[in-house]
């Protein structure tokens, strides 16, 4: 299926899903987030944070957890730079006030510490679908590409979906970044032969 199509498909799936469904499903990609976590030094860990409207998966499970649980990690949010195209990052923390954007996604100020994308060990990052090989979905805008071209190659990009993966998605193009791993309610997908961090 094209990008299109997934879209259409899948945003659909996630408008049927009830309340309580999807809360469920949230709860399973944290835990299940929380047992992945790897054993080695992390110290920033980039995320996404959810348009609710859009019943994203609630990274806020994940971001509190970690504040309260991992205070030695740093935390990092994107603001949405719409003339430029790009991301920037900035840390967050329990005090941060956020502020949605045009398209609801809760920011932080930019007058808070902003955090280089050379840094990043994990990035969280958003998604509509993704397939067997580790391609996704987004909205189309093409930020997360950008951003994810400039980290680190060993920096760690993990997908949070709601749902498991298509067979294929048939119009991926060279710019577009794959992810390591797929993190779902009922397991992790793993791509790029990093099995050995993972349960």
């Amino acid at each position: 299926m094209t990008k299109a199509e997934l879209r259409a498909e899948f945003r659909q799936k996630r408008r049927s899903l009830s309340e309580a469904e999807w809360q469920t499903r949230c709860e399973a990609i944290s835990n299940r987030f929380f047992t992945f976590l790897p054993t080695k030094p992390v110290s920033v860990i980039g995320t996404f944070l959810p348009i609710e409207s859009q019943k994203e998966v609630d990274t806020w499970l994940i971001v509190r957890r970690l504040w309260q649980e991992f205070p030695q990690i740093r935390v990092a949010a994107p603001v949405t730079n719409l003339e430029s195209g790009t991301l920037e990052n900035y840390a967050i923390t329990p005090q941060t006030v956020f502020i949605k954007n045009r398209y609801g996604i809760p920011e932080p100020p930019t007058s808070l510490f902003a955090i280089q994308n050379s840094v990043f060990d994990i990035i969280l990052v958003p998604l509509l679908a993704f397939d067997q090989t580790g391609n996704r979905v987004g909205y189309g805008g093409g930020f997360y590409d950008r951003f994810l071209a400039q980290c680190r190659p060993d920096c760690l990009k993990i997908g949070l979906s709601l749902f498991d993966p298509v067979d294929q998605i048939n119009d991926v193009y060279e710019g577009d970044i794959s992810l390591n791993f797929c993190i779902t309610p009922d397991q992790i997908w793993v791509f790029d032969g990093n099995a050995d961090l993972t349960d």
